[in-house]
């Protein structure tokens, strides 16, 4: 019983995420998430080899390689 509320309480998380994983711009991603770090990645090419990243003053870099959004860092993601 107890495995099975975890279970929907995990796809409900899943689904509140799914809406906003569609509005990004690259349709296939890798997502790994560092939890000593408390940094999420999210790259959409691997290997994703950037030559330049935007931070924005809270706390989320965007990668470039040339014009291309490679992939997002999320700081502190686990406050978000």
């Amino acid at each position: 019983m107890a495995k099975e509320i975890l279970k929907q309480e995990s796809i409900n998380e899943l689904f509140k995420a799914v809406s906003s994983f569609l509005r990004l711009p690259q349709k296939k991603m890798w997502i790994d998430y560092d939890e000593t770090a408390d940094v999420l990645y999210i790259s959409f090419r691997r290997p994703q080899k950037a030559t330049d990243t935007e931070m924005t003053k809270d706390g989320i870099l965007f990668r470039y390689k040339d014009d291309e959004l490679v992939g997002i860092t999320i700081l502190e993601a686990s406050k978000r």
